[in-house]
């Protein structure tokens, strides 16, 4: 295929060539790393801990929404400023993984700090909650931008596409396995109880969910520390390699601008991802609200959605590769919006499982084929810098979605007026795939 940059786009070699054992064990380390940090964007972010925040912390549920998406819209701007520059800093600095240690750490202490918040309203204790959520999303994030920035460095080029499927089909069943940790040992299904002794009074059982996934998380995260590869730090110091980051990060901006298809894709993924993370930090208040879910039924429906977006990301891992991202991305969106509108209009719980569940298919190629995607686009020496882009572009329209869903609930009364501006963000998202007419593409002249 020949790109407007008139080059042609090279060759795919077989996805069968052998790996050696140093090049697996790094790559099946690297994707133990999304097995580790989903459990904190699953039970901590979307399902448990946000339920639990705004019905017995808060308590009201319509408020602690609220309050709860203004948190994550706030870390979102913070995010957008900081995952640029810091990748700009990075690429300088040369190695990424001293980057994912420090932040996965700061989100780790403050997620364990969670358990402290106790359910009896006092502004003080919202208050206290809410700051450790807003540092947790801010270093969880930044942690994944240094993470995704190893991807072309840890896989060869023909099997990218199906490395960050295997890792985000790996993160699903993190989260899986960590929601039944939750559901089993904390908070007990139905006439049967958790089989760990915690006390219910205060809510302990329930905010011992926020070690629980600290412990997941850190425990996880060693093996990437200790196995995959990385870049090989630059011999300049921590001061200079910020000077010179940020200088490079202003001529970057002129590069990146140059690549038409670079800009629209950065576009219209913040678009559908603002969408989905959406999704992601209300669709448990949804699910909750909408069907009187209680927090067993949300943990099962939980496990349940998991394991169907994990399906998805395997299933789709190979067509991203053979297909191309774009293609991938197009198809998945496609899904999402068609399943979206008919969890829309769901008014059985049953039925809204059923549907929820045909939409988790849909999730885990949107994601893996986008993180895949700007490494297709990127030129090779600016690949933290591009990734910390990506990273503000969607950040930098984060407010907007969490605002917009939660204008719509206060307006019209009801959690799926929130739903219906999702949808929304995932088709003007779409859309801008449609203009980008390369897999790949070279900087401009």
């Amino acid at each position: 295929m020949i790109g407007s940059s008139g080059m042609a786009a090279p060759a795919v070699p077989s996805p069968s060539l052998p790996l050696d054992r140093t090049t697996r064990r790094s790559i099946a380390a690297w994707c133990l790393y999304d097995w580790a940090n989903s459990a904190f964007a699953t039970v901590i972010i979307t399902f448990i801990f946000s339920v639990f925040f705004a019905r017995n912390i808060v308590g009201n549920e319509v408020s602690g929404t609220a309050q709860w998406g203004m948190a994550i819209g706030i870390s979102g701007l913070i995010i957008a400023v900081l995952s640029p520059v810091l990748g700009a800093i990075a690429d300088h600095f040369g190695a990424r993984k001293p980057w994912v240690g420090i932040f996965s750490a700061i989100c780790i202490i403050c997620t364990a700090l969670m358990y402290f918040g106790e359910p009896n309203g006092s502004p003080g204790n919202i208050a206290f909650v809410l700051t450790l959520l807003v540092m947790a999303n801010v270093a969880y994030e930044i942690a994944l931008v240094f993470n995704n920035a190893m991807l072309p460095h840890i896989a060869p080029h023909r099997l990218i596409g199906r490395v960050s499927g295997w890792a985000w089909g790996m993160g699903y069943m993190g989260g899986l396995i960590c929601l039944a940790l939750s559901l089993f040992g904390l908070v007990g299904l139905g006439d049967v109880p958790p089989f760990l002794p915690v006390s219910e009074d205060g809510g302990q059982n329930l905010r011992l969910v926020a070690p629980l996934v600290a412990v997941w998380f850190g425990l996880f995260t060693i093996p990437m520390l200790i196995w995959t590869g990385d870049v090989a730090r630059s011999q300049i110091s921590v001061m200079e390699s910020v000077r010179r980051g940020l200088r490079q990060l202003k001529e970057s901006v002129h590069t990146v601008g140059r690549q038409k298809n670079m800009v629209r894709f950065l576009i219209g993924s913040a678009i559908y991802r603002d969408g989905l993370n959406t999704l992601f930090a209300m669709g448990g208040l949804y699910a909750a609200a909408t069907f009187a879910m209680s927090f067993t039924d949300l943990l099962i429906f939980a496990i349940l959605l998991n394991v169907s977006s994990g399906i998805g990301a395997a299933l789709f891992a190979g067509m991203d590769d053979d297909r191309g991202s774009r293609q991938t991305l197009i198809l998945s969106l496609t899904g999402l919006i068609l399943a979206g509108a008919a969890v829309l209009l769901a008014q059985d719980k049953m039925l809204f499982t059923f549907l929820a569940l045909a939409l988790g298919l849909f999730i885990g190629p949107v994601q893996s084929a986008s993180r895949t995607y700007v490494a297709r686009l990127s030129p090779p020496e600016l690949v933290a810098q591009s990734y910390g882009l990506y990273s503000f572009t969607g950040r930098a329209v984060a407010m907007v979605g969490p605002f917009v869903y939660g204008l719509a609930v206060a307006t019209f009364e009801t959690q799926r007026a929130g739903m219906v501006s999702i949808l929304l963000f995932w088709i003007v998202g779409m859309a801008f795939l449609f203009t980008i007419h390369d897999e790949e593409e070279e900087p401009e002249e």
